[in-house]
């Protein structure tokens, strides 16, 4: 029997105070990208999302709502999952952190590791906090008062007795993980970034706040007046996930990747693997690291109006639209502009005129001419190899610009040999076998397209199938379908 590689992949865990923004949809996207991809390799993928239901923020949006915490988060939880049906998300598991069955134990069992290890204390603290990073922040990290993620938050002065984790006692040592790559963070940039960040060290961390202030949480272990503040409870997550305590998480742990935004990094860089080097427990492999979105040259934000709602975008557009323009406009790593007008050019031009007109000719004639089978030399400009490297290197755009120069290379061959003249099956089959390698490519961006073309052309998809790209497509019954990609 052969013993499958592992691949575990996850995203952060959105604050469930609002309804999810174009942004997760990127981060949900990305990530399925890669997990997809990993099961068309054959590899045994885990991948995990979910949201963060507690914390301030959530407490006190629900609180000024007039809505019980719980009855807040699980209404903006639930659009979360609503949204990873609508964008074929094919996560393994959603965790939500007020889960005490699944979540609770797992995060109890690490706060006992840590305080037995002796590296939470408690002592009294005063400081400057940002509500919408959820924590406190120094003076250095703050810009005329304010903080630069969240500048229409004010800045509270807190003072409190709380609990905190000896992160500066795993600085060093982080710090020469990430330089040495044996904690690889991707892309070089973002590295860079986070070394100058923590060049003067990392400071202990704040993880506890009082009952009297935030009621909405994990108490913590023997003091009924503490709850866990967001990073014991937040961060593990990805263990929790998996089935910590338990053995079996073993099965998945470490992470293959974590996929985070920029305002992420420093946590899941510093914070969480201080945790887990505490604890005795491997590291995640890799942090990737996924610039923001503006709308139009600004900044996404309620007060300009101009925040774009996936659920409500998936209703205008097919949702494999949107997972094309999400990996094919933007650079990973990069900022980039969401353009509704850009996201329609490219689904009118290149997915309804390139690839839906190829597939719809081709399985006209197909159906009509039907095919013999013959050596594909189409294929021979397939630029596989690059296609893989790119992705390897997160290269979503570069990779989809190949996939889509070889289906030009389809839709000139299919003109200049123009077989609804010549009638000639064996073009036909090259045709079609050309498409079924197209399908398998695009599986991991597309998955719904994908499957409607292989369900087309008589082949199968899905887990395993890279291989089957170069195996030459058995000869079936052929039949139209509907039109792939409607014109906007």
């Amino acid at each position: 029997m052969t013993i499958k590689s592992k691949f575990y992949i996850t995203t952060t865990i959105p604050y469930a105070n609002a309804a999810p923004h174009i942004g997760h949809a990127l981060e949900f996207v990305q990530a399925d990208v890669l997990a997809r991809w990993n099961k068309l390799r054959g590899k045994d993928v885990f991948f995990l999302t979910g949201t963060d239901e507690h914390g301030s923020k959530n407490y006190r949006t629900a609180k000024n709502l007039g809505i019980e915490p719980q009855k807040f988060v699980d209404e903006n939880s639930a659009s979360f999952k609503v949204l990873t049906k609508e964008l074929h998300i094919s996560n393994n598991s959603f965790i939500i952190t007020s889960d005490k069955k699944v979540h609770w134990p797992g995060v109890v069992h690490l706060w006992k590791i840590l305080e037995k290890k002796g590296d939470i204390y408690k002592k009294k603290y005063a400081g400057k906090y940002c509500s919408g990073c959820e924590k406190y922040m120094t003076e250095k990290e703050l810009v005329n008062g304010k903080c630069i993620n969240h500048p229409s938050i004010e800045i509270e002065e807190i003072s409190e007795e709380n609990y905190f984790f000896r992160l500066s006692k795993y600085s060093d040592k982080i710090k020469e993980l990430v330089k040495k790559d044996k904690l690889i963070i991707f892309p070089v940039q973002w590295k860079n970034d986070f070394l100058g960040l923590i060049k003067d060290g990392l400071t202990d961390v704040s993880f506890s706040r009082e009952v009297k202030s935030l009621p909405w949480g994990i108490p913590v272990p023997g003091d009924k007046n503490q709850v866990m503040y967001v990073w014991c409870d937040a961060l593990t997550n990805y263990l929790t996930g998996i089935g910590y305590p338990n053995i079996k998480y073993n099965k998945y742990w470490p992470a293959d990747v974590h996929v985070v935004g920029k305002d992420m990094l420093r946590f899941h860089a510093g914070i969480w693997p201080g945790m887990l080097l505490s604890a005795g427990l491997a590291l995640p492999k890799k942090i990737i690291v996924h610039g923001f979105l503006t709308v139009e040259g600004q900044k996404i934000s309620k007060s300009l109006g101009n925040v774009v709602e996936p659920l409500k975008l998936v209703k205008r557009f097919a949702s494999d639209s949107i997972r094309y323009f999400l990996c094919r406009n933007f650079v990973f790593g990069e900022d980039g502009d969401f353009s509704e007008s850009a996201l329609k050019d490219r689904h009118n031009n290149e997915l309804a005129n390139k690839l839906g007109n190829l597939v719809s000719r081709v399985s006209a004639l197909a159906e009509k001419y039907g095919l013999q089978k013959t050596q594909n030399k189409l294929l021979k400009k397939l630029k596989l190899k690059e296609i893989e490297k790119h992705l390897k290197n997160y290269e979503f755009d570069k990779a989809l610009n190949l996939i889509f120069e070889f289906i030009d290379v389809c839709n000139e061959y299919t003109q200049n040999k123009k077989p609804w003249e010549t009638k000639d099956k064996k073009v036909l089959y090259e045709l079609s076998d050309s498409i079924k390698a197209i399908a398998i490519l695009l599986w991991a961006f597309m998955s719904e397209t994908s499957e409607k073309i292989a369900l087309q052309f008589s082949f199968k998809i899905g887990a395993g199938s890279f291989n089957e790209i170069k195996k030459p497509l058995k000869i079936s019954k052929i039949k139209k379908g509907e039109i792939l990609f409607k014109k906007v």
